[in-house]
């Protein structure tokens, strides 16, 4: 044990590990890491070694949770390409269980997005009392404008190479959405799968043949599954169908109960079992704000009673928060927490090529924890071994 590194010795908690819990357990962190973990009372440690020891009273410990879309909070936004804004963002974030997410743009000319790339790739890492930032998940341009949802019709195309290069080449792009049914679009599926980057299918009107073949080419994630996509019909599968029965793709899923009933999680759930999805907030500039109205790009978005609306009443993202994602998704799916847990952070790690540093409880990962009450509200954030919030 290194008496120099920070080291939190959380005990009396109810553990979650990726194959058994422990309850009553221990856990000790030294610097970044998970060090040690334990069944029962834990050992006298030396005093000196540990520089905080908490008595968690019984509460939860699960693996913090990693947020793949979210696009912003506090007032802020990913395309406003702002250090300070990425910063706030990642601050609210950790007070709601977040320990590590990836800012996402929309669709928006080459110029705005090479911003955003830009401004992630000073910032990425730990902040300062926030998340880490991961990367940046590129939402777009390259859609379906038929299945735009809330993105600017105007700016989605087709995937030109010389644009799309400069953002790869970053080296900070981990997620990109896509629709893959344009040709176009499939030279930039393979150059991800060479890359390292995940490929998503969204904002997209992909038929089952059209599905399969990327899954082929090497798409293995699906972006708000349901929404702005087609769905399931007997005779037609659609998208939704098609990614339902391809065990190669992992679904995320915004559970607000707003973007998807909660019928249609528990349908999602049950076809893909927990192992298969992902929980995402796809959270915007509103989130955590007043009601009233917040821009995006050029247009308006109100939020009222909950839900951020485009004026025509197109549902423009979400004000939904982690902990009340993985809240909703156990009603809506009758799962236990052991069950769950998994949606909000092993299986983003496992799509990310993440999975030997983070999201799960593992000796030798990551300490990226978040501990919670019974009824799964946020009391401790760590980054890291770092406290980044604590209630």
């Amino acid at each position: 044990m290194n008496n120099t590194s920070n080291q939190i010795l959380i005990h009396n908690a109810h553990i979650y590990g990726p194959t058994r819990d422990w309850y009553p357990g221990w856990l000790l962190t030294d610097g970044e890491k998970i060090s040690l973990i334990g069944a029962g009372t834990p050992p006298d440690f030396p005093q000196e070694a540990i520089t905080r020891k908490m008595d968690a009273g019984g509460r939860i410990v699960l693996p913090g949770f990693m947020d793949v879309h979210a696009h912003g909070a506090m007032g802020h936004e990913a395309m406003d390409a702002s250090i300070d804004g990425l910063q706030s963002m990642a601050q609210f974030y950790a007070k709601h269980g977040v320990t590590s997410f990836l800012p996402t743009t929309w669709a928006a000319s080459g110029e705005a997005i090479e911003k955003v790339v830009n401004v992630v790739t000073r910032i990425m890492g730990p902040v300062p009392n926030g998340a880490t930032i991961l990367g940046a998940h590129l939402e777009g341009p390259y859609l379906n404008p038929d299945r735009s949802g809330a993105q600017d019709i105007k700016l989605i195309r087709h995937a030109d190479r010389s644009e799309a290069m400069k953002f790869l080449e970053s080296g900070i792009v981990r997620l990109i959405t896509l629709a893959p049914e344009f040709p176009e679009n499939e030279w930039l599926i393979v150059e991800c799968v060479r890359r390292g980057i995940t490929a998503s299918m969204g904002h997209t009107a992909a038929d089952y043949d059209q599905v399969k073949k990327a899954v082929q080419l090497g798409v293995t994630h699906v972006t708000h599954t349901y929404n702005a996509m087609t769905g399931l019909s007997h005779r037609e599968p659609g998208t939704v169908g098609a990614v339902i029965t391809f065990p190669e793709i992992i679904c995320e899923l915004i559970a607000d109960n707003i973007h998807v009933h909660p019928a249609a999680q528990k349908v999602l759930i049950r076809a893909k079992s927990p192992a298969g999805i992902i929980l995402v907030t796809d959270c915007t500039r509103g989130t955590g704000m007043p009601e009233g109205e917040y821009p995006i790009d050029n247009r308006t978005i109100t939020i009222k009673d909950g839900i951020a609306r485009l004026p025509d009443g197109t549902i423009a993202g979400s004000i939904l928060t982690m902990e009340r994602a993985l809240k909703n998704a156990m009603a809506a799916g009758g799962l236990t927490l052991s069950e769950a847990w998994p949606m909000s952070s092993l299986n983003a790690a496992r799509n990310l090529g993440l999975s030997s540093q983070k999201g799960s409880i593992e000796v030798g990962k990551d300490a990226d924890l978040v501990l919670l009450n019974d009824e799964l509200d946020v009391q401790m954030t760590i980054a890291g071994g770092i406290v980044i919030f604590e209630k």
